[in-house]
């Protein structure tokens, strides 16, 4: 495995995101943090450097990645605004071939289906309301997932069930079939997340994960 100096990390202030830089700084990771209003954060860490810029641009994208040794995403869906995650995706994906980065790591919730399902009702049940409820990003989400299946890339995709914002490190349950629970600490998510970074065991895979 290729060693890991230099981390671009996407969505890294979110509810999710902020345990995961938390944890990379904590393991003495080089983090670029992309940040569409860097000018509102109060990070002054010099493991950490900020790129201004969208993710639906490519260019910040590509700048973000410049440097860089894998790619790491915990990208919401912006208030109010048109859905995000397949446009970022493409730019991600393009930028990644650009400059010869192969491991890419997201999260999703558990309402994107992939071949190998054997969704439980529960787990149907939160899909369709997914689709019910918020019929564009749930979409937009299934529309990312296909857009990484046919790329050339080591993607990983983690579905989840609720983020508890919570420091707990416990042992988890993970099934690439259905949601194994109803829950899952930020803190358990950030370490599976980096625990990915030099393991081939999830590449081109969309691992559930939730706390045991």
């Amino acid at each position: 495995m290729k060693t890991i100096h230099t981390v671009a990390l996407i969505g890294g202030t979110g509810k999710a995101g902020k345990f995961l830089l938390k944890q990379l700084l904590k393991q003495k990771f080089r983090i670029k943090l992309l940040h569409r209003k860097p000018e509102t954060l109060e990070l002054s860490d010099p493991l950490i450097e900020i790129i201004k810029g969208d993710a639906r641009d490519y260019e910040a994208i590509h700048t973000l990645l410049q440097g860089c040794d894998v790619v790491l995403s915990c990208l919401s869906q912006p208030a109010g605004e048109p859905t995000i995650f397949s446009d970022a995706t493409r730019n991600i994906i393009k930028a990644m071939e650009a400059q010869h980065i192969s491991r890419y790591i997201t999260i999703a919730g558990l309402n994107v289906d992939t071949p190998f399902d054997q969704k439980s009702e529960t787990t149907q049940f939160g899909t369709r309301w997914m689709y019910e409820n918020f019929p564009s990003t749930t979409k937009d989400r299934q529309a990312e997932y296909q857009l990484l299946a046919n790329s050339h890339i080591n993607w990983t995709m983690v579905r989840l069930p609720l983020i508890h914002q919570i420091d707990n490190v416990s042992k988890i349950k993970v099934s690439l079939t259905d949601c194994p629970g109803n829950g899952i600490s930020a803190n358990n998510l950030a370490l599976f997340m980096i625990a990915q970074l030099n393991s081939t065991e999830f590449i081109k895979q969309a691992p559930f994960i939730a706390d045991k």
